[in-house]
């Protein structure tokens, strides 16, 4: 089966530049309440703006910075690039390395399953126990990368989900949250799947991924993502959905608040990457690690095509990512397997 490598360099380069731009519009939102949200922002959240002054993590950020969300999604790109696979310990030593580099351990930077296990990791622990009781959404936030690589194969995905997830977030609810993603993300990539089908897919996943790492206790990430989905096919006013899933389904760094409402943004959205990262900057919480998930998702399901040139130079100028040459080298990596195979 032939692959039309410029389709999948296009699904791979909106996937990540999704990311980029769900985190950095979410970015001035980001940890305040919903109140807050609607005092500072009251026609919601439509652009890139500066984070306001005196933000408890990102003061002085000017419009259009992406925050940690994004640059460990890179490193786990970097681990994979270079690597060939999914290796738990060059992962763990990239991110390792940007958080040196960034200085995050002095800063309100890190999220606390990160920060906890980097240190024991740079404390000398080994990687099979620094990540035993990561379970917020930081696996979930830099896993495209893995979902891209392992090309929406569900039994494949969770087992690199897993290796991912080692590190720093070696719990099953950390895992069955981003084999969620993972899954959704390499699915809308290589495949035709309408949405349904996509998060269909992704909860398999996350059911199996709910085998994997150490036993944890929370809620069900499935029945959440159902009960978002039931929510938002019955309601249609945006700002009644807004509520609701930061009311009831959540937006703090919770997995099992972040999975479900990012999907359930994803389906309202209907794979709309700038309605999807305008929905999630508004929604306040972890706005931005929610809206590079979804905006991963969508960006996944639309390609690069759907966004704005506007919103592209501005991510590339303000951060100097060059996400189209991540995009390729990904893209190279999976082609060659895939042409061997029959994507759905």
């Amino acid at each position: 089966m032939k692959i039309n490598a410029d389709h999948i360099i296009n699904k791979i380069h909106g996937c990540l530049m999704g990311v980029a731009c769900g985190d950095a519009m979410g970015m001035p939102t980001s940890m305040m309440s919903s109140d807050a949200v609607k005092k500072l922002f009251p026609d919601g959240v439509d652009d890139f703006y500066d984070a306001p002054v005196g933000h408890s993590i990102h003061n002085g950020y000017k419009a259009g910075t992406v925050t940690d969300d994004t640059q460990q999604t890179l490193m786990v790109a970097e681990a994979i690039i270079e690597d060939g696979q999914v290796n738990p310990t060059k992962i763990a030593q990239k991110i390792l390395q940007w958080a040196e580099r960034v200085n995050a351990f002095d800063t309100p930077m890190l999220g606390p399953s990160s920060l906890r296990a980097l240190q024991a990791i740079q404390n000398g622990e080994d990687i099979e126990r620094a990540g035993s009781f990561g379970d917020t959404n930081g696996a979930s936030m830099r896993i495209s990368p893995v979902g891209i690589f392992s090309a929406g194969d569900i039994e494949r995905t969770v087992e690199n989900v897993a290796l991912a997830c080692l590190p720093t977030h070696n719990t099953n609810i950390a895992i069955a949250g981003a084999s969620a993603i993972a899954c959704a993300i390499g699915t809308a990539i290589t495949s035709k799947s309408s949405i349904k089908t996509i998060i269909k897919l992704a909860l398999e996943a996350s059911d199996k991924g709910m085998s994997k790492g150490t036993p944890w206790l929370g809620a069900s990430i499935r029945k959440r993502t159902e009960l978002a989905l039931q929510y938002i096919e019955q309601e249609f006013e945006q700002n009644k959905v807004i509520q609701y899933l930061y009311d009831v389904i959540g937006t703090s760094t919770a997995t099992t608040e972040t999975v479900p409402t990012a999907l359930a943004i994803v389906a309202y959205c209907n794979g709309d990457p700038v309605k999807t990262i305008k929905f999630a900057a508004t929604l306040g919480g972890d706005a931005d690690t929610i809206g590079a998930i979804a905006g991963g998702i969508s960006g996944a399901i639309s390609g690069i095509s759907a966004f704005p040139i506007a919103y592209i130079d501005l991510i590339e100028r303000v951060n100097r990512l060059d996400l189209n040459s991540y995009a390729r080298r990904l893209a190279d990596m999976i082609i060659e397997k895939a042409e061997a195979t029959q994507w759905r």
